[in-house]
């Protein structure tokens, strides 16, 4: 096709697209400030799962937290947050802050358009991992802010099924504490209000897996949802003959028992297997995601909203799952998970870790096995005072910020 004879509108109007960006009249606010924090919480004790067990990671001492806070010219206020574990915490906190001068002055209500212009503006480091994680505690800081603009919590803002969600605990099964001690942990938890307990497997020994699992299956309620997790650290063979030794326990899933990446692998377990498979927490985009969907991999999706982007881009994976009658059991951060979960057609299931409440005001509500969406609007939280004295760093961007 010669010149002359393309399109007139490809000619004619050479920056159409960018009006079409330029804000009207419904353009009623903007972004004035943002500031992220980087956010070191130490740990209790350092943690332990299969991973450290095998040799592949050192035991975690301290969780990293990236913070963005957002105001906007009108007065209104946001917060959000993404994470790392042993690694990458300051990677996160620099990216963000390559990044964040894109959101000056722009309409905060525009979300989507606003991700997309995120992710532009870091393109050449990819759409996963680091570069969306980053990305995600803005986003999520976005959703916040236009949920307490209505006046909603988040998870009416989004249209919700229910006001609670089924919760599980995590944090009191961990392969570093005794078993003793995790059952009484798990007395704890279940009198604390949880509904069900996941146990860490993966063990070089597996008969030590079976052990600690057949001690907790018998210090509960036959009728106390039981869950176990290995971390990634089985290969294929060794997951389908744990798979079967495991099936009279009657478990809620195995999480993970092969590698995050093993979409075939695990959609063999999946039909082999009376127990449901539950993965995907490791993702960090949709895509990743759509691959586990497609390879029938998972009967139990896990996304973590902070590592796949944030709620715009969990709010995207959702749709595909429920389109293909999946359960999802987000992972960690149930500050934010509480809400997206409320908001999910079918019932799922919320991991309960207590780990950030040094670095928050509020608590969720807990009882009857089930995680209470609160009154407040928004995602309902605000930085606590030991939040702000455990920054590492921070940075303030927008007019006359330095």
């Amino acid at each position: 096709m010669s010149i002359s004879s393309a399109p007139r509108s490809a000619l004619s109007e050479p920056n159409a697209a960018l009006r079409a960006l330029a804000p009207g009249a419904a353009t009623i606010d903007r972004v004035e400030s943002l500031h992220l924090s980087s956010i070191a919480l130490p740990l209790a004790t350092p943690i332990s799962d299969a991973k450290v067990l095998t040799g592949r990671q050192q035991p975690m001492t301290e969780v990293a937290f990236l913070f963005a806070e957002i105001r906007t010219e009108q007065g209104h206020e946001g917060v959000g947050f993404s994470y790392s574990k042993r690694a990458g915490g300051a990677g996160q906190y620099a990216h963000a802050c390559e990044i964040a001068p894109v959101l000056i002055g722009e309409d905060p209500n525009d979300i989507a358009r606003l991700w997309t212009k995120l992710a532009w503006a870091g393109a050449s480091v990819g759409r996963s991992g680091l570069a969306t994680q980053a990305i995600a505690a803005i986003d999520i800081a976005l959703w916040d802010l236009k949920a307490k603009r209505a006046g909603l919590p988040l998870a009416k803002l989004l249209g919700a099924h229910r006001d609670s969600v089924r919760t599980y605990n995590t944090s009191g099964g961990f392969l570093h504490t005794p078993i003793e001690q995790v059952l009484e942990n798990a007395t704890a938890s279940l009198a604390a209000g949880i509904g069900g307990i996941k146990l860490k497997v993966g063990q070089p020994d597996w008969r030590a897996d079976l052990a600690r699992l057949e001690a907790v299956r018998a210090h509960l309620d036959a009728d106390v949802p039981l869950m176990v997790d290995a971390n990634q650290q089985w290969d294929r063979s060794t997951a389908m003959r744990m798979g079967r030794l495991l099936e009279p326990f009657g478990l809620v899933w195995i999480e993970e028992p092969l590698d995050a990446y093993d979409a075939e692998g695990h959609a063999d377990l999946a039909r082999a297997l009376d127990t449901s498979i539950a993965t995907g927490e490791m993702l960090s985009s949709v895509a990743e995601h759509v691959r586990l969907i497609e390879a029938g991999a998972a009967d139990i999706l896990q996304p973590d909203a902070p590592r796949i982007g944030g709620i715009t881009q969990f709010l995207k994976l959702a749709a595909l799952a429920e389109h293909r009658q999946l359960q999802i059991a987000p992972h960690f951060a149930m500050e934010i998970h509480v809400h997206l979960a409320a908001a999910y057609e079918s019932e799922p299931w919320v991991e309960h870790f207590d780990w950030l409440a040094p670095l928050l005001e509020e608590e969720l509500e807990i009882h009857d096995g089930r995680m209470h969406v609160s009154d407040r609007p928004g995602l309902g939280f605000t930085l606590s005072e030991r939040a702000r004295a455990l920054t590492v760093a921070s940075r303030t961007f927008g007019p006359g910020a330095r």
